[in-house]
């Protein structure tokens, strides 16, 4: 999978340096200029890695890092800050970012800083996904419902995972092309149709409840039924207990 990272940084130039040389190793970077739009798209995004600059218009690095974490976004947070002062540096790690680089840098440096935070935070994820009955294992990458072993595909296996990480969410063609597909196939064809037809004869044909529903809804210009995207339903018993949870 393509590493995807959020670059929160106000120089232009430092900014532009750092994507287009993470993009040369293969990672797909997305920009924010100052802290107001960098912690809106931290909480809207699916990143691997957020690089996080301390002195940003608006909200500062230390702020944004505070929020994420209260509100429980466990994305990795590298800091860059050009203050080489070990009460800054703690006041960074202290609000909850993993680690920090100092202005200037190497560029091989911070290539290692970042790939070394990924592989920790891959290494501590969850070791498997188990929505109601459907457990998928992301070690061994096999599957089962209700103690049936399922047989995946590796492209089923990244498209059943990538439902399963947001339950009850619509997921659109274009976010499954961009999350399962890196966006490398032609929008008009039937690719993902295709491989949700696959999962679900696997998943959902002889068990229940179905868990892959089909979200249809009107477009702009006023056509109904139209194919909106996919959601990957969490059974009612299960959201009713969640529920209670929370408010208990």
């Amino acid at each position: 999978m393509v590493m995807r990272v959020l670059v929160i940084e106000d120089e232009q130039k430092m900014a532009d340096l750092i994507k287009r040389g993470l993009e040369e190793e293969g990672m797909k970077i997305q920009i924010a200029g100052d802290g107001e739009s960098g912690l809106s798209s931290a909480r809207s995004g699916d990143f691997d890695l957020i690089l996080l600059d301390l002195g940003l218009p608006g909200r500062n690095g230390l702020e944004i890092a505070r929020e994420l974490r209260s509100t429980g976004n466990k994305t990795p947070i590298l800091i860059l800050t050009a203050q080489d002062s070990t009460e800054m540096k703690v006041k960074g790690l202290d609000t909850g970012a993993d680690d920090y680089l100092t202005k200037p840098f190497a560029f091989a440096e911070l290539l290692a800083r970042l790939r070394a935070l990924h592989r920790r935070n891959s290494s501590e994820d969850a070791k498997q996904l188990q929505i109601g009955d459907l457990t998928l294992n992301l070690i061994n990458r096999r599957a089962s419902r209700a103690g049936v072993e399922v047989q995946l595909t590796g492209k089923e296996f990244e498209l059943l995972k990538c439902l399963m990480s947001h339950p009850d969410e619509t997921l659109t063609r274009d976010i499954l092309s961009e999350k399962v597909w890196d966006g490398n196939f032609d929008q008009l064809t039937n690719v993902i149709d295709v491989y949700i037809n696959y999962l679900r004869n696997k998943i959902d044909r002889n068990f229940e409840p179905k868990l892959i529903e089909t979200v249809r809804g009107r477009r702009g210009d006023g056509e109904t039924n139209r194919l909106r995207g996919y959601k990957f339903v969490t059974p009612q018993e299960e959201s009713r207990l969640l529920v209670e949870s929370k408010a208990s």
